[in-house]
């Protein structure tokens, strides 16, 4: 009779101790944290400091920082757009601030939205050349009140990038709107846009359009579909480029939204 005994209080403090041990396990508070001690948000006072101490530079110097309950304000101005893209991506670096409200203006000189928006597409047009992928972006631009709004299609998120950094770093530009789509990586499409490229600016009737360095027919590819952007000087390029785009083989669609210099815009 003492050897069941002895099994019965074995079983028990046996069962006892994995209670104990599973209640540990579920609680990970009891593992990570000594006991009366809570993790706590890090004052007001210091998360404004390590936000103002991190826009310690000429260009943020009429920008204010103000914190209430983990919420940053940041005000005051700055002369690009940029830079207050800057600001705020500095006070995100912030862990124990909760979340981040941008009211900084952007006090830069005053340009016309016809001003802008010429300077743009000039800066643009002119940012990948020599890079091997200029006629290969087809990148819109439209200004109104001084916000850019970026459309169209890019090579690739590098060219993407380098138009939205043209925008932000413009003076005069309050916002930036990005809505270009970057066509898809594909071999094939790679191919078909070189030898769109080809047959286009290598045609005696077209070649003229070759020497200008910013490319003025602009060849977006998309799984196989050909669209032609851009400026020509008559309608007769226009029907050469399109016919020599169908011609290449693998291509499944062209669609031509050449417009031709000096006619007046399609209403929609």
């Amino acid at each position: 009779m003492v050897i069941p005994m002895r099994f019965s209080s074995f079983t028990s403090t046996l069962v006892l101790a994995l209670i104990v041990s599973a209640s540990a396990v579920s609680s990970p508070r009891l593992l990570a944290e000594p006991i009366g001690q809570t993790q706590t948000r890090q004052p007001d006072a210091q998360i404004q400091a390590d936000i103002q101490a991190s826009l310690k530079s000429a260009r943020f110097k009429d920008v204010s920082v103000s914190v209430n309950n983990g919420v940053v304000d940041l005000s005051g101005s700055v002369a690009l757009y940029a830079y207050k893209e800057e600001a705020e991506k500095k006070a995100e670096r912030n862990k124990n601030a909760a979340s981040i409200h941008n009211a900084i203006r952007i006090a830069g000189p005053r340009l016309s939205d016809e001003q802008l928006q010429n300077k743009l597409v000039e800066k643009i047009q002119y940012d990948s050349v020599g890079y091997g992928t200029t006629a290969f972006n087809a990148i819109s631009t439209s200004v109104h009140e001084g916000v850019v709004t970026l459309g169209g299609h890019a090579y690739g998120p590098i060219d993407k990038e380098a138009a939205i950094s043209e925008a932000a770093y413009m003076p005069g530009v309050r916002d930036v709107i990005d809505n270009i789509e970057v066509d898809p990586v594909s071999t094939m499409d790679d191919r078909i846009r070189i030898q769109v490229a080809r047959a286009i600016y290598g045609y005696p009737a077209l070649n003229r359009y070759a020497i200008d360095p910013v490319k003025p027919i602009r060849i977006s590819v998309q799984n196989g579909n050909v669209t032609l952007f851009g400026v020509v000087d008559r309608q007769m390029d226009k029907d050469i480029a399109n016919i020599r785009a169908n011609g290449v083989p693998g291509v499944f669609s062209v669609t031509n939204q050449l417009k031709v210099a000096g006619e007046p815009p399609v209403r929609e």
